[in-house]
């Protein structure tokens, strides 16, 4: 895991959010949609010790499928509109959900990955036994 003393703490908050560096705030965090560079332009942070996996598709996931068929069952009930319009209504209400939120997210759950310090689970020999 990288040093940490050496810079001031940035916000885990603030640093994922705004898609920057976790250990400076400055530098960007993403080359791209969402491909992350071999390290920080400004800092120099190797970013080998990222894995966000699965996880902020997940969370978007949730968020998204949640708002999209609350609407759509809203709309349904009140209105009862043809399914032609509920597609041209919810195809792109599901893209900017899903889109929108999952580059920030992926870069909060990195942001919050460098401030715990989180790594890979390793079992430990001991010695002597």
């Amino acid at each position: 895991m990288p040093d940490q003393r050496s810079h001031p703490p940035v916000s885990p908050l603030f640093a994922g959010l705004m898609c920057r560096c976790p250990r400076c705030g400055q530098g960007k965090l993403f080359r791209g949609f969402l491909r992350l560079p071999a390290h920080c332009e400004v800092c120099g942070l190797d970013y080998a010790f990222t894995d966000a996996g699965d996880g902020p598709a997940v969370f978007v996931i949730f968020f998204s499928g949640f708002v999209v068929i609350a609407s759509a069952l809203i709309v349904e009930v009140l209105y009862q509109p043809p399914f032609w319009l509920h597609a041209a209504l919810w195809g792109p209400l599901v893209l900017l959900t899903t889109l929108g939120p999952l580059r920030p997210m992926k870069g909060l759950l990195i942001a919050l990955q460098y401030h715990h310090k989180a790594a890979e689970g390793r079992l430990e020999r001991k010695s002597g036994a």
